[in-house]
């Protein structure tokens, strides 16, 4: 385990990581209501879809143990009020949208019939979400190690470690456990711009986890694959669409296209919850516009003259045809990835 949570459930409130913060400051802030995790997931004080994901469920959690109610039904409204803010916190990443559907089937269960039983019922469920999150991240990184050399060089884009889900991470977690079983890997980390997730989050990850690394800027990439020798990309992402389109941070397209320029292989990291078999292609997915401010200023020093017209867009979709392959807690899936998708979700379907 990691020596740091992103997220975890204290004494009745939710406690994150104050990823703006790092990695200058260490600061844990506690959470008691869903509207204080609704705001701390659009600030981002947490990031990353799996941990939105956590993050959303043990914002239902607070509303269930704190509410006054004394019947079900009027429990069931406060729950549905809670769900729809929680839903509209961050839009691209499915899996929020997964964790409160998978809620909402549970709050509607007809067995849990009291308000004790209702309550319990959810912050269970929240606590599992969370557990499965670290398993599901393990089985991704044992399912990548043969696409791993020894002693390679591993490109990754922003953060997709320990701080962007509950625990070890996805792509970054592949980073970790190829260190961790001896591969003598090296991390050339994007800085991530414009909030820097590769040079503050990931890069204080690695660090911790004694993994060699070193920051470049996001258009070095190019020149690190043509000139210094890179091995393979890993990526996170936060929606795959039906026909493998992948949406995941901003410059992630860039990093293909040039992966696949260079012949170099390029793997999305993702749990099953982040594919989208409702959404057919990438065109179709959302893309989340945050504010100007993240572009004109680093922190809080200004960058760009005064009154400048700024586009700021929170992600790109990567078309399935630069992708390698799409490695996932059950497996890693290759193209053709529109049949081999179908394939790999209806077995988690048959399984349920």
């Amino acid at each position: 385990m990691s020596k740091f949570k992103s997220i975890e459930w204290v004494d009745g409130v939710v406690r994150m990581l104050d990823q703006r913060k790092l990695p200058t400051e260490t600061v844990y802030n506690d959470y008691a209501t869903y509207a204080e995790v609704v705001q701390a997931i659009k600030d981002m004080v947490i990031r990353g879809a799996p941990a939105i994901a956590v993050a959303a469920s043990y914002g239902l959690a607070l509303t269930s143990s704190r509410s006054q109610a004394v019947g079900v039904d009027a429990l069931k409204s406060e729950l549905a009020t809670a769900m729809d803010a929680l839903r509209g916190s961050r839009p691209t990443a499915v899996n929020l949208f997964w964790a409160m559907d998978r809620m909402e089937a549970l709050i509607t269960d007809p067995s849990l019939g009291s308000v004790s039983a209702l309550k319990d019922a959810i912050l269970s469920e929240a606590h599992i979400i969370a557990k499965e999150d670290v398993e599901i991240n393990k089985s991704i990184g044992m399912k990548a190690m043969p696409l791993v050399p020894d002693d390679a060089t591993i490109i990754h884009h922003c953060n997709t470690g320990s701080l962007a889900t509950a625990d070890y991470g996805t792509a970054l977690g592949i980073i970790r456990m190829a260190h961790e079983q001896g591969k003598n890997i090296f991390a050339l980390l994007d800085e991530t711009r414009p909030r820097l997730q590769g040079g503050r989050l990931s890069a204080y990850e690695l660090k911790e986890q004694g993994v060699p690394f070193k920051v470049i800027v996001d258009g070095a990439s190019g020149h690190y694959m043509r000139r210094h020798g890179v091995d393979l990309c890993v990526v996170g992402a936060d929606r795959v669409a039906a026909n493998g389109d992948t949406a995941n941070k901003i410059g992630t397209y860039n990093l293909a296209v040039v992966a696949h320029e260079n012949g170099i292989p390029f793997y999305v990291a993702a749990p099953t919850t982040t594919i989208d078999m409702a959404t057919k292609h990438g065109d179709e997915i959302e893309i989340e516009e945050r504010p100007a401010s993240e572009i004109t200023h680093v922190r809080k020093c200004q960058i760009t003259p005064d009154d400048v017209e700024v586009g700021n867009p929170a992600f790109d979709v990567t078309p399935s045809k630069y992708i390698t392959a799409i490695i996932t807690e059950r497996g890693v899936i290759y193209p053709p990835f529109e049949e081999n998708l179908a394939k790999l979700m209806n077995v988690e379907e048959d399984n349920d």
